[in-house]
């Protein structure tokens, strides 16, 4: 054996198999239109199986530490009906596009600076993701089983990171994908090193959401002394308010008014303080995970009031909103023919756009809340976090707060602030294996807002050191 075989050997063997990398070779991806840097990170795009004719795109990332030790995320972004590459292109990917929807450029706060992330497009229907039959009506729980054929598709794809520690993180309405998923895989029996799950503006239970919505809007001086007081004398009784099911149609009425400043005044619904793509009259109708706002409402009496037509017992249509959200140069770069190639995108699938009205208008939700998913999960020891950026009004951090606070788990780091960057970068309490954390001025998208505390919070939810 010569010496250079022996150290070819030797570098293969630090690296990961050599045969097994080869295995992976017709989904890698080797170049992009428009990246103009070299990239010190491998990335693969390909497709899934989940349940029979249903295949999922993914794209997966390896981390620019150690691949071999570093844990797997999976990242799904909402809707229901919304691609987590929005998440991969503006959040927390290692690089995003350019305004001129040609140009990439690193993104030095990448959440795979410290993990292999790997973004799943779901369900299908979603992005690049297709069902053989073209037939995209679904449900929670039918996403969450496909997810989780999808991650065993995944792990015997990728053999070599089985061992790796694996978390899933959801975010808008993976606030019902991640803890439904993450009871699938602590409960089956696909061999996955599964230590935790984290929801960033997530919506976990739609009372809750709206509850504590009305309280947001009348503290942050959306809703003036009169509509308040109303609010107070129509809604509530002896001291308990209802703002989420009231029956009384004075207080449905109120409830629309103030539902009407939040979400269709022009304010940005996703970041207060930031100001409407578009501007209030121009009101650019850009795609985006709207479906989440005007379709969970279908739960409530007071829906019709808000414009959308609604029918008891079956899904609303999802209108056009202005969601105050720009996505068209993610939109064209991911719809250039010479980036589909560059992706193994099948010649046959319709363009990429960001949210699917035909998954979102068939959506059902099973979840009205994802409590007893959380109590599940927590018993088993599992790890959670439940993060938000304290401007959006979507997901709004009162309703996270409260929901985790319903859990009834023991206290056990009393509410306090956390650091980035020398800064105070938000609040957070802990109660045993879950813990509540707000992110100081970042609106609905925590990594694309704040990215650098972002990516603090990241880094200490894996390795599970204070925050």
């Amino acid at each position: 054996m010569t010496s250079m075989y022996f150290v070819s050997l030797v570098v293969c063997f630090l690296a990961v198999s050599c045969l097994t990398w080869a295995d992976y070779a017709p989904d890698e991806v080797t170049e992009l239109p428009g990246m103009s840097f070299k990239p010190n990170y491998r990335q693969w795009s390909g497709y899934l199986k989940a349940s029979p004719g249903k295949f999922l795109h993914y794209w997966f990332v390896t981390s620019q530490r150690d691949p071999l030790k570093d844990p797997v995320v999976l990242w799904l972004n909402g809707g229901p009906g919304c691609s987590s590459l929005d998440g991969f292109l503006s959040e927390n990917g290692p690089f995003h596009v350019n305004d001129d929807g040609a140009t990439l450029y690193e993104n030095k706060f990448s959440w795979n600076r410290i993990a292999n992330v790997l973004y799943l497009e779901s369900p299908a229907g979603v992005g690049y993701s297709y069902s053989d039959n073209q037939k995209y009506k679904t449900d929670d729980d039918q996403v969450a089983d496909d997810n989780y054929l999808a991650l065993q598709s995944f792990f015997a794809k990728f053999p070599n990171f089985t061992q790796n520690e694996f978390f899933i993180i959801g975010e808008s309405y993976g606030g019902i994908y991640a803890p439904t998923l993450s009871q699938r895989v602590a409960t089956g029996t696909a061999k996955i090193n599964f230590k935790g799950f984290a929801v960033g503006n997530g919506l976990s239970s739609f009372a809750l959401n709206d509850q504590s919505l009305i309280y947001f809007g009348y503290y942050h001086g959306l809703f003036g002394e009169q509509l308040w007081t109303d609010l107070n004398t129509n809604c509530c009784d002896k001291g308990t308010c209802n703002f989420f099911n009231n029956s009384k149609e004075a207080c449905k009425t109120l409830l629309s008014q103030a539902f009407s400043i939040v979400y269709d005044s022009g304010l940005n619904e996703y970041a207060l303080y930031l100001d409407c793509e578009g501007g209030v009259r121009a009101r650019a109708y850009e795609r985006s995970m709207s479906h989440l706002f005007r379709n969970y409402r279908k739960h409530w009496d007071t829906f019709q009031l808000l414009k959308v037509p609604s029918i008891a017992g079956q899904t609303p249509s999802v209108g056009e909103v202005p969601p105050c959200i720009n996505s068209t140069a993610q939109m064209n770069w991911l719809n250039r023919g010479d980036v589909r190639k560059a992706l193994h995108i099948p010649d046959t699938l319709p363009p990429w756009d960001i949210c699917s009205d035909v998954v979102g208008g068939q959506y059902t939700n099973i979840y009205p809340t994802v409590k007893d998913v959380y109590l599940k999960l927590l018993s088993l020891g599992v790890r959670a976090l439940v993060y938000n950026g304290d401007t959006d009004m979507a997901c709004n951090f009162l309703g996270d707060k409260w929901f985790v606070e319903q859990l009834n788990q023991k206290t056990t780091t009393k509410y306090q602030s956390w650091i980035s960057d020398d800064q105070i970068a938000g609040f957070y309490e802990q109660y045993g294996n879950i813990t509540f954390l707000t992110v100081k001025g970042a609106g609905h998208m925590v990594p694309q807002w704040a990215p650098g505390p972002a990516l603090d919070m990241f880094q200490s939810f894996l390795s599970n050191k204070p925050y």
